[in-house]
C-alpha cells in the first residue's frame, strides 16, 4: 500500500504526463505554422506581401509609412527598397500581381468609411528604370453616406488579388453585428475612374473578433484563394471568375494570434504570412503548409 509519499509521487508524475500531452497537442498544432525569421524594423506595420516570377517577395507598409516598396529575398532580408513615383502612401494595405509581373499596390485602407480617394495603383515593372505607374480609381455603388452609419460600415478594404483582368476586393466588415461578412467587388485593371461592382458576400465565420479580412492571395494556377485573418485562413476552391462569391470555404485555425495582414502562395502546398510589430515582438514572416 503506498504511503503519502508515494501517493504524492505519483500524482506529480500524473501531472507532469498531462502537461507534456498538453504541451505536444499545441505544438503538433503550431508546427504547420512556423516562423522563418524577424523582419527588418523597415517593416514593422507590414500590410502586404506578394511573390513574383523572380522568386522575391515584394512587400509594403500601411498608413503612416512611406511610399516604399520593399523587395525580400525568401528568408525576409531586404534586397532592395525604391520609392514609388508619383504615389502617396495614404494607407497601403495589399498587394496584388498578374502573371505578366505587374504590381498593384491597394491605397483602399478606409477604417473610418469616409474615403472619396480610394486607389489602387499600377506599377510595372517594380525595381526598373523604365518602371510605369499609374492609377485606378474606384468608388463603392452602394455607398451613399461617407461615413455612412456604424452599422453599415462595410467599406474599409485591406485585401485584394487579381485574377483574369480583373481586381478583386474583400471588404474588412466594421458593421455592428456583420464582421464574419465580407463584401466581393471587381474593378478592371485598366487605369481610370470606376464604379466597383458588387459581386456577391461571404460569411465566413461567427467570431466577430477574429473574422475581419486583412489579405488575400490566389496561386498561380488560379483555383485556390486564400483569405486571411488574425488566427484564421479562409481556403477557397471551386469558382470561377464569373461565380466568384459561390465558392467552397474551408476554414483553417492557426493557433496563433497576432496582427496578421500579408499573405501569398509559395506554391499550391504552401503560403507567406506576416504580421505587424507589436511592442517588443519584431514584424514576421511565417511559412504555413496546406494539409493536402
Amino acid at each position: 500500500m503506498l504511503g503519502i509519499k508515494g501517493i504524492n509521487i505519483v500524482k506529480l508524475s500524473y501531472l507532469i504526463l498531462l502537461t507534456t500531452i498538453s504541451v505536444s497537442c499545441q505544438k503538433n498544432k503550431v508546427n504547420q505554422l512556423i516562423k522563418i525569421t524577424d523582419l527588418s524594423n523597415d517593416l514593422h506595420e507590414i500590410s502586404g506581401i506578394t511573390l513574383l516570377s523572380d522568386q522575391r517577395l515584394y512587400a509594403i507598409n500601411d498608413s503612416g509609412n512611406s511610399n516604399t516598396l520593399f523587395c525580400l529575398n525568401q528568408k525576409g532580408k531586404i534586397i532592395q527598397k525604391i520609392k514609388i513615383p508619383k504615389t502617396k502612401n495614404i494607407d497601403w494595405e495589399d498587394l496584388a500581381y498578374d502573371k505578366k509581373d505587374t504590381l498593384y499596390i491597394g491605397d483602399f485602407g478606409n477604417n473610418s468609411n469616409d474615403r472619396k480617394n480610394l486607389r489602387i495603383y499600377k506599377v510595372s515593372p517594380p525595381f526598373s528604370e523604365k518602371t510605369s505607374v499609374s492609377k485606378i480609381e474606384f468608388s463603392f455603388p452602394d455607398q451613399k453616406k461617407f461615413p455612412p452609419k456604424k452599422k453599415n460600415q462595410n467599406f474599409d478594404v485591406e485585401a485584394f488579388l487579381c485574377f483574369n483582368n480583373n481586381l478583386y476586393l474583400f471588404t474588412k466588415n466594421r458593421g455592428k453585428d456583420k464582421r464574419g461578412r465580407t463584401t466581393i467587388y471587381k474593378i478592371p485593371t485598366q487605369p481610370g475612374k470606376h464604379v466597383a461592382e458588387l459581386i456577391g458576400h461571404y460569411t465566413t465565420c461567427n467570431d466577430q473578433s477574429d473574422c475581419l479580412i486583412t489579405g488575400a492571395t490566389i496561386n498561380s494556377s488560379g483555383d485556390k484563394i486564400a483569405l486571411l485573418t488574425h488566427n484564421k485562413i479562409f481556403l477557397l476552391s471551386n469558382f470561377s471568375d464569373t461565380n466568384l462569391s459561390d465558392a467552397t470555404i474551408q476554414k483553417i485555425k492557426l493557433y496563433h494570434t497576432s496582427q496578421k495582414e500579408g499573405i501569398c502562395f509559395k506554391n499550391d502546398s504552401t503560403l507567406y504570412i506576416t504580421d505587424e510589430k507589436k511592442g517588443l515582438q519584431k514584424a514576421g514572416l511565417y511559412e504555413y503548409h496546406l494539409k493536402n
